[in-house]
């Protein structure tokens, strides 16, 4: 879709490889970092890899921006020569804000005995689960850098004593082929993957997620300073619009801030028109209900009942009269004939979709690409799901709708801007030198 820009992407790899072995011989003190991440086409997760332990391995986890923290399988095939378990009372434990000591609950003797640890929660949301005996730990980790003067690799840096924790094979169910865990980019939690890097790099706790719409090709997670570069030189971090994060003070009963990223969404349009529905949803309550949260633990997404039935309605009416709706295709309820939809560089000619933030003309826009969804040859359905609990958040906005939209979570400000489609730009998450 967009091969011109792809001469220009073949000659900054030479730039690349050079750059990355004259820095590894430098004085660098890198400020920014990234972790490639790709959609898992079965569990629809979205999967990253870091290398951890002595020797180093890759091992594949799970992105959940609103976890607190890093943790793995340690009962299966977990060996390093490096891995150092926290005491009861030490700093790492405190640091992790842990919940209980007690004895070790992962056994397993590829790695060092255990020996009076502290546990924090583990937790698994393709499980719907919260385990809270996971082991706190610390070990090696290594990361890829930036080099923050030219649009290129910087060295891979080590962090020799990153603190995470460890889990029971059990809780890694459901997780996509081969991963091993999930890392964590949660607000408000010490150990959380951006928090501990920012700690040992001195640099302001931020991040930025740009999720492939292509399960064949990488998106990437910028980790700490701007820019954003895309290719032709376009630096996305230009185009953002910022709404304030806001934070809940408890987290699964216990008193520490929630994890979770939420926003304010104060109403929703479609093609300009205000939707009506009952807006005291739309308000994060005392009990970490209602409101809105950002999740890439869930593909699509979620609306409460009401107000999917309302978005649902409006979108079939606001579409052309000579596109029919047919029979609903699971998980999705709102489904059409494709044969009479156009395509325009954002997608699928469809309605657009407006989530009005906190002022009026802050609005997270939807266009076709982030609307409907390809199920078979004919047939595309709106792209979101209706909350089948009767708690929970009014919205979760998922993985698709952000899909080739860079969403930057900027936690020194306690702000999270959004560039809305990069189709706009004629780029997309993709098209970027880092991942390749």
């Amino acid at each position: 879709m967009y091969s011109s820009s792809y001469y220009y992407l073949f000659h900054f790899c030479i730039l690349f490889i050079i750059s990355s072995t004259c820095l590894a011989q430098t004085n660098f003190h890198p400020k920014t970092f990234f972790l490639a991440v790709k959609q898992d086409p079965s569990s629809l997760q979205y999967i990253t890899e870091i290398q951890q332990r002595t020797p180093l391995v890759p091992v594949k986890l799970a992105v959940h921006i609103g976890s607190e923290n890093l943790w793995v399988d340690c009962e299966t095939g977990f060996k390093s020569s490096t891995y150092k378990p926290a005491r009861c009372d030490s700093r790492q434990c405190v640091l992790a804000r842990s919940i209980a000591c007690g004895n070790c609950n992962t056994e397993n003797i590829t790695r060092p005995a255990c020996n009076d640890p502290c546990y924090n929660i583990v937790s698994n949301p393709a499980m719907n689960t919260f385990y809270s005996g996971g082991e706190i730990a610390e070990d090696v980790l290594t990361v890829q850098s930036i080099n923050g003067s030219t649009p290129g690799r910087g060295p891979v840096v080590t962090v020799p004593k990153f603190i995470f924790s460890c889990s029971p094979s059990l809780y890694t169910q459901k997780l996509g082929k081969d991963v091993k865990g999930m890392i964590g980019f949660g607000q408000q939690s010490p150990v959380s993957f951006v928090t501990q890097l920012a700690s040992v790099f001195k640099f302001s706790r931020q991040f930025a997620i740009c999720l492939s719409s292509s399960t064949q090709q990488n998106g990437i997670i910028f980790i700490g300073h701007r820019p954003y570069i895309f290719a032709l030189g376009f630096d996305a971090s230009r185009d953002l619009i910022y709404t304030p994060i806001i934070t809940h003070p408890n987290f699964f009963l216990i008193n520490r801030g929630s994890p979770e990223y939420y926003i304010q969404v104060t109403s929703i349009t479609i093609n300009e028109k205000s939707l009506v529905f009952n807006k005291t949803l739309l308000s994060l309550d005392e009990n970490e209900e209602n409101g809105t949260k950002l999740s890439t633990a869930v593909p699509y997404t979620v609306l409460e009942r009401s107000i999917y039935d309302v978005v649902s309605k409006a979108f079939i009416s606001e579409m052309p009269k000579d596109v029919k709706t047919v029979p609903a295709v699971q998980p999705f309820k709102t489904c059409f004939d494709s044969t009479y939809v156009g395509m325009s560089r954002l997608g699928y000619n469809a309605p657009r979709i407006d989530l009005v933030l906190h002022k009026p003309n802050v609005r997270w826009t939807i266009t076709g690409a982030n609307s409907l969804v390809k199920v078979s040859d004919r047939v595309i359905c709106l792209a979101f799901v209706e909350r089948n609990q009767t708690f929970g958040q009014a919205i979760v906005i998922g993985g698709f709708q952000m899909h080739d939209n860079l969403v930057e979570f900027d936690l020194a400000r306690r702000r999270i801007g959004f560039s809305n489609s990069l189709y706009s730009r004629q780029t997309t998450c993709s098209n970027q030198f880092y991942t390749m």
